[in-house]
This record gives structure tokens, sequence and C-alpha cells, in this order.
């Protein structure tokens, strides 16, 4: 039998058999939602072969058995599963409606006394922070400090390890180059000396932020409260029709009167059975068509 070669010089383990695939697929839907199909296998091997080994454990099957007898195990697992890639800025037409329609609409709301100088933001999927900053950023340039306006804004993901790169709100340098100039200035501070090759987030964007660790298939897990905006982009690919099902309507669920939720560019309600309409590429509100464009202010 060949077994597995490492490739960090750790000791080499035995194949990954199909039936221990079936097993961890079973745990990490159970646990994540996250349908693992075959063509993920060698994912698997790569990202879990490393924590058998440095446990000194045999063999998957053994390690599989340890993370059934232990939650915090699991979490480690599902977290080593989990694909996390994202940048600042990604799908900018979300953050154009956001500054072009909806920041309007809501100004004008409040002069009329038809809503509080609040806005409330999740972004139910933060991996290491991109996206719950750019929306900091944006939604302080339109309500900067002493304007009047509180903003607060959830970050939350599934996997513990990206949540502390968010929370610590610090990045390589190069993703600089994902900002706008205006942004680097106003809310990002360059590392000097032994943080030298570091951008990190100034005080003013990240008094704005607030952390979770939040797993869309567990309700009780949920925030408490109603937002104005709720982002989950990119995630929904990842589970089978039951399972989004199912997280759209409590995603739905947390939005307040006239909320939106933002999916990713490639995702849709199209088939589901919710109450949801579309008012721009991704963009949802709860409700009818009717409903949901007097939401988006207008937008057909």
């Amino acid at each position: 039998m060949r077994r597995t070669l490492p490739q960090d010089g750790l000791t080499a383990l035995p194949p990954l058999t199909e039936r221990e695939f079936a097993q961890v697929a079973a745990l990490v839907q159970r646990e994540a939602g996250i349908h693992l199909t075959s063509a993920k296998h060698a994912l698997v091997v790569g990202r879990l072969g490393r924590r058998v080994r440095e446990l000194g454990l045999p063999s998957f099957a053994r390690y599989f058995a340890v993370a059934e007898e232990d939650p915090a195990e699991r979490v480690e697992l599902v977290d080593r599963i989990t694909t996390n890639e994202t940048h600042f800025y990604r799908e900018p037409r979300h953050f154009d409606h956001i500054r072009e329609v909806l920041v309007p609409r809501w100004q004008a709301e409040a002069e009329r006394g038809q809503r509080s100088r609040s806005v409330r933001v999740w972004s139910s999927a933060c991996s290491t922070g991109e996206e719950p900053y750019t929306l900091a950023m944006v939604l302080l340039r339109a309500f900067p400090p002493g304007s009047g306006w509180e903003l607060d804004i959830l970050a939350s993901d599934l996997c513990t390890r990206v949540l502390r790169q968010a929370e610590e709100g610090r990045w390589p340098i190069e993703k600089s180059r994902e900002l706008p100039p205006q942004d680097l200035k106003s809310f990002m501070l360059r590392g000097t000396g032994s943080q030298t090759g570091v951008m990190k987030a100034g005080p003013e964007v990240r008094g704005v932020l607030r952390f979770a660790r939040v797993n869309l298939i567990e309700a009780p897990t949920f925030p408490a409260g109603r937002f104005d905006l709720v982002f989950c982009r990119n995630v929904l690919i990842y589970f089978d029709a039951p399972t989004k099902q199912g997280v759209v309507e409590r995603l739905l669920d947390r939005l307040a009167t006239g909320g939106h939720l933002f999916l990713g560019h490639a995702e849709s309600l199209s088939g589901m059975a919710l109450e949801a309409h579309s008012v721009a590429t991704g963009v949802y509100c709860r409700g009818s068509i009717e409903r949901g464009r007097k939401a988006a202010g207008g937008v057909p």
C-alpha cells in the first residue's frame, strides 16, 4: 500500500481511503453545512494530513476518531478545511450600491424622521476581515464621527483562525494595493521598525467593528437584533440545496425593515421558496416585488 508522502518532512501517513473521506465529509457537513464532493479528496489530504502528523497520530482514521470525541478538535478540523479567500473592495458594485443608493435613502429617511441615525451591518463570513473593514471605510466616509450617526458592524466567521486575524486588523503591506489612496491615508497605518511590511487598521475604523464566531447552520449562534445590511457573499456555493435554503431564511429574518442581503455575484436565490426580491446583482430585499422596489429606493 502506498503511503501519503508528506511535504513538510514529517511522518508519512497511509492514504485516505474512500470510506475515510466519506467520514470526514459527513462530519464537515454536520458541523459546517459544507458539502465536500469527491473532487476535494486531495484538498482534504493536504489540509488535514499535517494536523494528523502534528498530533502524532498514525492515520486519518485515528484522527477522525479523535475529532468525533473532541469538540475543540472538530472546530480545528473545520478551520483547516474551509477556504478563506477575500480582498478589499471585492465585487465593488456592491459598495457602489451602498454609496449611491442606500446612503442617500437612509439620510432622506432620517431627515423625515422615518428612521434613526444608526446603521447596523453584519458581515457574516468575514474571513480575514477585508470585507467588514471595507464596509467600515465606506460607511465612515458617509457618516464620519461627529455627524450624529452611529455605526455598528459585526464581523463573524466559522473559522476561528481567520476570525483572530480579522480582529487584529493586520495584513501584509502588499494588500495596500487593493485600497484607494484616500482610504490608506484616512484609515490605515503603515508599520515601521519590527512592523515593517505590515499594514494595520487605524483606531477610527476599528472603533466601529466587533467580532464573533457564528456558524451559519446553527441558529442559536446568530446575533441578536436586526441589521440594515447582511453580507453573506461567496458562501452559499459550498452548501447543498436544503442547507442553503435554511441559511438564507435565517439571514433574511435578521434584516430590518428595508434591509438588504448581499450575496456573491455568482450566487442567487433563483429557484428557492423565499419571499425575497432582487434589487441589484446579488442584492436582495425581503418581501414582495413591490416592497422590494420601495426598499431599493425605486431601483427596478
